[in-house]
């Protein structure tokens, strides 16, 4: 049985693993922004404990995209690992990386350790600049998962066929393309049409 303490970091390290904070994580699954808040953890003199009800739970594990039971293991400190490829943000968008399909390719990428990565071609890559701030910020790493595909709401690794790459949240999809967000608000968002997208890839982890 988990403890009060695991619920909460399991709420905290699922916030993490999609990028988020506990405050964003419970706006993306339709509640209150204070729903997962450190002051709700407990009651207001600080000695009996607060649990999030199983409601708010299994809403926040339908806005990520994680079952219970990967949750349960995020929770406990016994979700599995394995490693992923790494490539600099920056080199993903030269030839010879990946392939046709935006999965990995090709020889010299570094391993990394990464928790709870089912997807046999996910791979990580390292922020650089100042495009993404302040949700990621250079030297972050976000773990994509090419074979997922991508829904509103959810925060993608884009490549244009023009080798362009660009981390954005996915504001609309249609058979013609799709309009893309920015994280940082400084930098304007995109829409782009199916023919410029060469492949999209969602992000499902971040270690930040």
């Amino acid at each position: 049985m988990l403890t009060h303490n695991q619920i909460w970091k399991g709420v905290d390290l699922l916030a993490a693993r999609a990028g988020l904070t506990a405050s964003a994580l419970a706006k993306r699954a339709g509640m209150d922004a204070t729903t997962f808040n450190v002051s709700k953890r407990y009651s207001q003199d600080g000695t009996r404990p607060r649990w999030p009800s199983t409601e708010s739970i299994a809403k926040a594990l339908a806005a990520v995209r994680v079952d219970f039971e990967e949750f349960a293991a995020l929770a406990a400190g016994t979700a599995q690992t394995r490693s992923v490829p790494l490539i600099g943000f920056a080199q993903a968008g030269a030839d010879g990386f990946f392939d046709d399909a935006g999965f990995p390719a090709g020889q010299g990428w570094e391993e990394v350790i990464f928790p709870g990565v089912e997807d046999a071609h996910a791979y990580a890559l390292e922020i650089s600049g100042d495009s993404m701030v302040p949700v990621y910020r250079a030297g972050d790493r976000v773990v994509v998962a090419p074979g997922e595909t991508p829904r509103k709401g959810d925060r993608v690794v884009v490549r244009t066929v023009g080798g362009e790459v660009m981390a954005k949240e996915v504001a609309r999809l249609s058979g013609d393309g799709v309009k893309l967000l920015s994280l940082n608000p400084d930098y304007p968002g995109r829409i782009l049409k199916t023919s410029e997208i060469a492949w999209m890839a969602r992000i499902v982890w971040a270690s930040q």
